[in-house]
């Protein structure tokens, strides 16, 4: 993360705990549910907000998207792909086990996913490069958590954030519809 990300994120955690504290304390108690409330509305704020900062990325004219997301160097943040298909669960890889694939570097935790991953990269890599699966159905690209993901008829989804996850969960066949009309014009920038 860029020394402004951190930046932005820390004072995003610094208000929002401010927040918590003033909004939540009643005569000198902490209401809990108020926090749960609270915070709950805070998480969709942060999301609405990320998403915005991705579409200000996005429609700038200096900003082109490359076909496979591999930021900070790695794709899918250094986790084995094959790994999310075969043990059912996202798994760091290692530089042990390194692949080169559309131009970006892919990790495994064993040699026999880098192998599979070899033989058929197509159908172990995830869909839309790796971005945010929900964020390609709005019509931009955001980052991933390898944690936030969810295999559908075969293939593999990532999104931003769990929270991101739970909202794209709502309807996966028309955001998949939406996102695979949008990818084309997306990596092509």
């Amino acid at each position: 993360m860029s020394d402004r990300g951190e930046f932005v994120a820390k004072w995003f955690r610094r208000i929002r705990l401010s927040l918590l504290i003033k909004s939540c304390n009643i005569r000198g108690k902490v209401n809990v549910m108020s926090i749960s409330i609270l915070e709950n509305n805070l998480t969709k704020g942060f999301i609405a907000f990320s998403l915005l900062v991705g579409l200000l990325l996005a429609l700038s004219p200096a900003h082109a998207v490359p076909p496979v997301n591999y930021a900070p160097g790695v794709t899918l943040k250094g986790y084995d792909a094959v790994a999310y298909f075969t043990e059912g669960k996202p798994v760091k890889g290692s530089k042990k086990y390194e692949s080169e694939w559309m131009g970006a570097r892919w990790y495994f935790s064993s040699a026999e996913n880098l192998a599979l991953f070899a033989k058929n990269p197509e159908r172990y890599s995830p869909q839309y490069g790796g971005y945010c699966a929900y964020a390609v159905s709005q019509g931009i690209t955001a980052d991933i958590d390898p944690k936030a993901w969810k295999i559908v008829a075969g293939k593999l989804y990532l999104n931003l954030s769990p929270g991101v996850a739970r909202i794209w969960e709502r309807d996966i066949p028309g955001y998949i519809a939406k996102a695979t009309k949008n990818w084309p014009t997306l990596k092509d920038k």
